[in-house]
């Protein structure tokens, strides 16, 4: 099964100076940064998501440095193919599937930020369907660990749960 690496929101506004830091970013910023080489060394695509606001948001509006991709995502996937969504889901009034289907994948391995967002919502999207999900659940994180832990569990029954040296 050809499968991508899809990595969402790791933005600047997510970060300790940022204006929506989280819960254990610098963690996880470690483990997708080890997750992008892995799939680099396998030749998986890994796709790079960014949200921007529409404006009336605290925090990653267009043209902030807040809302650019962290530098280390950017060089760690150099190569990878950039998504600008607007709603949580990743699929949702974006060019995704396209993207995805360009490149004939059929398993998708989903982390990035928040977890019980944009992450869930990207997973279980009704686009989604049509491919083995797995979300690497070391490669995520959100506002604390509660929320982190009570959105894998939750989403658990519909997509597989693996480490990102489990799935790459």
């Amino acid at each position: 099964m050809k499968k991508a690496l899809i990595v969402i929101d790791i933005q600047n506004d997510y970060f300790e100076y940022g204006k929506f830091p989280l819960w254990n970013t610098e963690n996880t910023l470690n483990n997708v940064e080890k997750a992008i080489e892995k799939a680099n060394d396998n030749n998986i695509p890994v796709i790079l998501i960014q949200h921007i606001a529409d404006g009336s948001s605290s925090f990653f509006n267009e043209g902030t440095e807040g809302a650019e991709i962290h530098s280390r995502i950017l060089k760690a996937a150099s190569n990878a193919k950039k998504v600008i969504k607007k709603f949580a889901d990743s699929f949702y009034e974006t060019n995704l599937e396209k993207v995805l289907s360009q490149l004939g994948v059929e398993e998708i391995l989903v982390c990035g930020m928040m977890t019980q967002n944009c992450i869930v919502f990207t997973a279980i999207s009704k686009e989604a369907e049509k491919y083995s999900v797995k979300i690497l659940s070391d490669c995520c994180t959100t506002v604390n660990e509660a929320v982190h832990k009570i959105a894998l569990k939750g989403v658990s029954t519909r997509v597989e749960l693996l480490n990102y040296n489990e799935a790459i």
